[in-house]
């Protein structure tokens, strides 16, 4: 049931593409200050069901909220009140670090006071600080992927979608980046991300298993190891690919 007390929530959610269905009748709910991850193969319909939430997507059916807004009529509400980072780098190479945060945050109807304020509160945190001269395409894969959440969150927002985040990215990079992660959800904002590393489905409070375009399994990392009698997220994820219940 669909309830204003949950960051995101959302029932017998559906997308289709002509006679192919991308995300078929999922439904699940994430609470403020929880990590929630999808997990499953590539088109297993996780990058779908964030464009939906995020409102890029129209569903063909189903219904739910995200940060209290209807999915299916409040999508222009929901985008200036949610954070995307999306798997593809989005921001201006030819332009500094400033100049990104400065842009992105006048799309967002934060003032140039608000900006610069901003920034100086999650500079140091993200790890971005000395570098707010530097061009964008000179910076190295893991600075730049917390250049792109810094731009996600600037505007504060009460839920965050992040889509395949530390693809490409170092293993040190990538537990520095969950470290940046966790401190967010702490701070009270939902977070829902996508992740191919089952290392990384670990950090996680919550998990949905998707494979073609279905729900599988749901539950906390120790849940489902439970669930599937297995020690580990790669062996669920094994388990649910071969059609395992």
């Amino acid at each position: 049931m669909i309830s204003g007390d949950y960051a995101v929530s959302v029932e017998r959610l559906t997308k289709r593409f002509g006679r192919f269905t991308a995300v078929d009748n999922v439904s699940f709910d994430i609470v403020r200050g929880e990590i929630f991850g999808l997990l499953g193969a590539n088109g297993a319909g996780k990058t779908t069901t964030i464009r939906m939430l995020a409102g890029l997507l129209k569903p063909s059916s189903g219904r739910g909220t995200v940060a209290g807004f209807d999915i299916n009529r409040d999508y222009e509400k929901i985008k200036r009140r949610i954070g995307y980072m999306s798997q593809k780098f989005s921001l201006y190479e030819d332009l500094t670090v400033y100049e990104n945060i400065r842009f992105f945050g006048g799309v967002y109807g934060l003032t140039g006071k608000q900006i610069r304020e901003r920034f100086e509160e999650i500079a140091s945190h993200i790890g971005l600080s000395g570098l707010m001269e530097r061009r964008t395409d000179g910076l190295p894969p893991g600075i730049r992927q917390r250049l792109a959440l810094a731009n996600a969150i600037l505007h504060r927002p009460l839920v965050l979608f992040l889509d395949e985040p530390t693809s490409g990215v170092d293993p040190i990079m990538r537990r520095q980046f969950w470290d940046i992660i966790n401190s967010i959800a702490a701070d009270g904002m939902a977070v829902l991300v996508t992740t191919h590393y089952m290392d990384e489905a670990e950090y996680c409070n919550n998990l949905m298993v998707m494979r073609d375009g279905k729900k599988v399994a749901t539950g906390s990392p120790g849940e489902l190891k439970k669930q599937f009698h297995v020690s580990s997220i790669e062996e669920v994820f094994v388990s649910t690919e071969m059609g395992k219940r």
